[in-house]
């Protein structure tokens, strides 16, 4: 028995492609595929976003990356890029830390660089994606406190080229130790049941390039 409608998990799906090999034209065909099931976001690299935006023209938001996917951009270059892709249309941005500073406990450095991203993306969506499977528990439960304190929307679980992507342990951890931002899981999505667990356990955003080729398989 399924717990949400196909609408109910799309509505919280960013259809996402992020291969470096991507092509525009593949950029267009998800645009497509994002407006016809109503997906809440496409998640494209900064390069597409001005093209995006013009081919989408409002039928889908548009979400890049930032800092994307190692995360070890300074500081004032995060910002730029985050001021650029806002320029270029973005609507919501998703950046990465900078794990080496966690592994450091350089807290009010990660704090600062994620309060420089939420400036130069005022008005936009901000999720803040921690590389799940490089942290500890303890690492991460910190990390639901700094981004909770930083002014961003979400924590997001994986950039998806860091070796691991989104666990069910990992999305009830982020639950437990949020305060007033929203979770987003991302990578590790294989199923429609795996989507609906993440929903359950507090996940209120997916990231995945998969999930709508699952929903159509499922319902042939």
């Amino acid at each position: 028995m399924r717990k949400y409608t196909d609408k109910e998990i799309l509505s919280r799906v960013d259809h996402t492609l992020l291969r470096v090999d991507a092509t525009f034209d593949e950029v267009k065909a998800l645009i497509d595929e994002a407006v016809e099931n109503e997906t809440a976001s496409i998640c494209i690299a900064p390069s597409f976003v001005e093209r995006a935006k013009k081919y989408a023209n409002g039928r889908v938001k548009i979400c890049t990356v930032i800092g994307f996917p190692n995360g070890y951009n300074t500081k004032v270059i995060k910002a730029i890029e985050t001021a650029d892709a806002v320029e270029n249309g973005a609507d919501e941005i998703d950046m990465v830390i900078n794990v080496g500073d966690l592994k450091e406990k350089n807290y009010d450095a990660i704090l600062s660089e994620i309060k420089a991203v939420r400036k130069a993306c005022e008005g936009k969506i901000l999720k803040v994606i921690i590389e799940t499977c490089m942290l500890t528990d303890e690492e991460k439960i910190k990390m639901c406190e700094i981004v909770s304190e930083s002014g961003a929307d979400y924590i997001k679980t994986s950039t998806g080229f860091g070796g691991g992507g989104a666990t069910f342990a990992d999305i009830k951890l982020f639950s437990e130790n949020v305060n007033d931002i929203k979770i987003k899981a991302a990578g590790g999505i294989k199923s429609v049941s795996d989507a609906e667990e993440f929903i359950s356990l507090g996940a209120d955003r997916l990231g995945t390039s998969s999930l709508i080729k699952y929903l159509k398989e499922e319902n042939k």
